[in-house]
């Protein structure tokens, strides 16, 4: 599952012991090194739809980790980019592969930005907050937009109820519920409760339009739709 290079079990334990912005601190020396990073097949797969969309003017990588979002900006943006995240850890790591960014370390609930980007993508990041948080994220977003500017991030099916892959993610979020319930401080990482239709009314509760476009290279599902789709938000 891990790289050799990857962090240990221990270090593992370690960050799931901790708080969200605490434990990416510690992960993030070797974070680029775990499943965790964002597949480069979606970040390509954002890039040809987003370079349809485009160009864009300055763009903003929202909850940005060690940066796998700049590359897609890079690509359909003609003015600077920058990168927001909680932890100072995965901003250094960022900050050393794309020196050419603009970093801030922020907190997406509350983004120092007002009327400043054109485009503004996140790769995921949702699952750090809950479901209650998520309008207030959304307009967050919506504020750090120009008018006509655009939010942009994937969304890949449900796995089927019954499958291998419904009863990993169950077992997962059941797993930190215990954790929270148990521990603190608490480490949101929930993947069940980001539902397509939830996020499609709460983006345009805060004032979006919305559309969605398949990302075909991440496959399809038996039924023919398609596993994953990108969700684009237009102010």
């Amino acid at each position: 599952m891990f790289a050799p290079q990857g962090p240990t079990l221990r270090e593992l334990a370690v960050q799931a012991l901790s708080s969200v912005e605490r434990g990416y601190d510690l992960l993030a020396p070797k974070f680029d090194r775990t499943p965790f990073r964002t597949p480069d097949v979606i970040l390509g797969s954002v890039a040809r739809v987003l370079d349809g969309l485009g160009p864009f003017g300055r763009g903003l990588d929202l909850c940005c980790g060690t940066g796998a979002g700049i590359d897609v900006l890079g690509t359909v943006c003609h003015e600077p980019v920058t990168g927001v995240d909680i932890s100072a850890g995965m901003l250094a790591v960022a900050a050393r592969s794309h020196p050419e960014a603009d970093w801030v370390r922020a907190d997406a609930r509350a983004l120092p930005f007002r009327a400043a980007f054109d485009l503004a993508v996140s790769f995921g990041a949702f699952g750090h907050f809950l479901p209650g948080e998520r309008p207030g994220l959304f307009a967050q977003a919506y504020a750090a937009l120009r008018p006509g500017g655009r939010f942009a991030f994937p969304v890949v099916a449900p796995a089927r109820p019954g499958s291998v892959g419904y009863f990993a993610l169950l077992g997962f979020d059941t797993v930190m519920r215990v954790r929270n319930a148990l521990w603190r401080p608490p480490f949101v990482m929930y993947y069940r409760g980001f539902r397509l239709s939830d996020v499609q009314r709460e983006l345009a509760a805060v004032g979006f339009a919305v559309e969605l476009y398949a990302l075909p290279e991440l496959g399809h599902r038996p039924d023919g739709s398609p596993r994953a789709r990108l969700v684009v938000a237009t102010k």
